[in-house]
């Protein structure tokens, strides 16, 4: 199937987003994560779109996605979980599964509690809802949510470098000579627009209220069972392997599998991810 660019207005951002599949399948929502774009799925759209129609919208502040200044627009997770909400509703998506990774995760999760009944299944990818997930890494964002100073800002400010993102986010844990570079070299060039900095800022800064929601994201695994697939790059810096088996304590039937790669898992293991999507929406994203 060929993939399509488009760009449809939600409010006040322009969305951009890449669609394949045929118009009568049965739905599935890409979202991504820090610091990329809808770009990332690039290897998996096509193993799924023979029988899925796929969206893989960019969200506000990354990608080709069109949104108001900083000042104009607030950067926080509800906002960017308002603006897909609104997007979903402008393109009449009335039931679809969820695939969530890093950022998208929270996002995602957070159009799942507004309307639990539009969600099929979820399949996460590095895409993390518990404590258990969360490695010592994270101890500078932490330290900017438990106060927010300038100086614990511009300690983060690191998570923004081109270096940090190739070596750490793309290249840890991972086989290098599998790593395409155009994904890391197309996100810095995304960072390095300005005034990008000051956004990515603001959304560590948010980052917090996703911790504080994992028990209202928990509770709602919990109610609503809602068939869910970890694909886990169980090597990554960020998120760990306890934050996909995890899943399991809220929902015992949660198929797990932990590949032998790092954070973008999709870079190396787009193929086999894509297997395990196929099987497992077989059986559940009708």
């Amino acid at each position: 199937m060929q993939i399509k660019y488009k760009t449809v207005t939600v409010d006040d951002v322009e969305v951009f987003y890449r669609e394949a599949g045929p118009a009568e399948a049965p739905v599935l929502l890409l979202l991504h994560g820090f610091p990329t774009s809808s770009h990332m799925f690039r290897d998996l759209i096509p193993e799924l779109s023979e029988h899925y129609r796929v969206i893989a919208p960019d969200l506000p502040g990354f990608g080709n996605t069109t949104a108001p200044a900083r000042g104009e627009f607030d950067y926080t997770f509800d906002n960017l979980a308002h603006v897909i909400g609104r997007f979903t509703d402008v393109l009449a998506l009335k039931r679809y599964a969820l695939y969530v990774f890093d950022y998208g995760a929270p996002t995602g999760f957070r159009l799942a509690l507004a309307h639990p009944e539009r969600i099929t299944a979820i399949i996460s990818q590095n895409g993390n809802a518990y404590l258990e997930g969360l490695s010592d890494a994270w101890e500078p964002w932490q330290a900017y949510w438990r106060d927010s100073t300038p100086e614990n800002r511009e300690a983060c400010r690191d998570s923004l470098s081109p270096e940090v993102i190739r070596d750490w986010q793309y290249l840890t844990g991972t086989d290098r000579t599998k790593v395409s570079p155009d994904g890391y070299t197309l996100d810095n060039a995304y960072l390095a627009r300005p005034g990008n900095d000051e956004i990515q800022l603001d959304l560590i800064l948010d980052y917090r209220s996703n911790v504080e929601l994992y028990p209202a994201f928990q509770s709602y695994f919990r109610e609503h069972q809602p068939p869910l697939l970890a694909v886990w790059g169980k090597n990554d810096p960020a998120f760990l392997p306890a934050g996909a088996e995890a899943y399991k304590r809220d929902l015992p039937q949660a198929q797990v599998h932990l590949l032998d790669t790092g954070h973008f898992a999709l870079e190396t293991h787009a193929h086999e991810i894509g297997m395990f999507i196929r099987g497992f929406l077989g059986e559940h994203a009708g």
